[in-house]
């Protein structure tokens, strides 16, 4: 797996793959995710991949009832808002992503804390046929 160099061209070779990896820093341990080629502590570029559990909670959310093109493209508008949230991961660092299974229109009763698991969501963009990373509450 290192083979690949700690980029956003890797990250999302990995997503691709149905993958959701992280940079670990060799030296402090530290995990990064998204990852990245250096650890800002140490200077160190002794990074090293690391699969994650995939498993998180809600940290903090919002409905989004006007989209970008691509979220308008696969559905999603004033009618049909999607959830964008922080997840807090089971082995510690905070990433964006999509929120699947919570709904949109009633917000209020969306909990922080909720149980997430990651889930990978492909769709066609104009250049070809990508993985997002996104999360789906658990019931």
């Amino acid at each position: 797996m290192n083979e690949r160099g700690f980029t956003h061209t890797s990250f999302q070779a990995f997503l691709n793959e149905n993958r959701f990896m992280g940079a670990r820093c060799k030296q402090t341990g530290e995990l990064f995710v998204p990852p990245r080629p250096m650890c800002p502590q140490t200077f160190s570029t002794e990074m090293e991949w690391v699969e994650l559990s995939g498993d998180g909670q809600l940290a903090a959310f919002t409905a989004v009832y006007i989209g970008a093109p691509a979220m308008v493209e696969a559905g999603y508008d004033r009618n049909h808002p999607y959830i964008s949230g922080i997840v807090q991961l089971a082995e510690g660092p905070k990433i964006s992503a999509q929120i699947l299974g919570l709904d949109g229109n009633d917000p209020g009763n969306i909990k922080i804390g909720t149980a997430l698991k990651v889930t990978f969501i492909a769709r066609d963009t104009t250049e070809k046929k990508q993985t997002f990373l996104g999360f789906t509450a658990e019931n």
